[in-house]
């Protein structure tokens, strides 16, 4: 059996690639687990500690926000942080916290 290879980005850089590659630049979770199994199959045949991983990362890192409840009611959508947004779109997902806008 060919074993499919380990993605080389980070959940966070995983994520953020999801969100996007989305039209709206927001995904919900469940989107965000779809893409990920869409793009890397290596996903496909473990067993549930990624999509905790997953969950584990959107809440716990302040470059991702909730952007609103979804059209259906079932969840929140998930964007980048607009602070992480240019450095994300360049390919850069090193953990960081989003920069805070400081008001003089």
């Amino acid at each position: 059996m060919h074993e499919e290879p380990k993605p080389s980005h980070s959940y966070i850089g995983l994520i953020a690639m999801a969100i996007l590659s989305s039209k709206d630049k927001k995904l919900v979770l469940s989107d965000i687990y779809q893409w990920i199994l869409d793009h890397y199959p290596y996903f496909r045949t473990r067993g549930p500690g990624w999509r905790n991983s997953i969950r584990h990362n959107l809440s716990l890192n302040d470059c991702f926000v909730k952007s609103g409840r979804s059209a259906n009611g079932k969840g929140h959508y998930w964007a980048i942080h607009p602070a992480n947004e240019e450095d994300f779109m360049k390919g850069d997902f090193r953990r960081r916290r989003a920069q805070r806008k400081v008001r003089k």
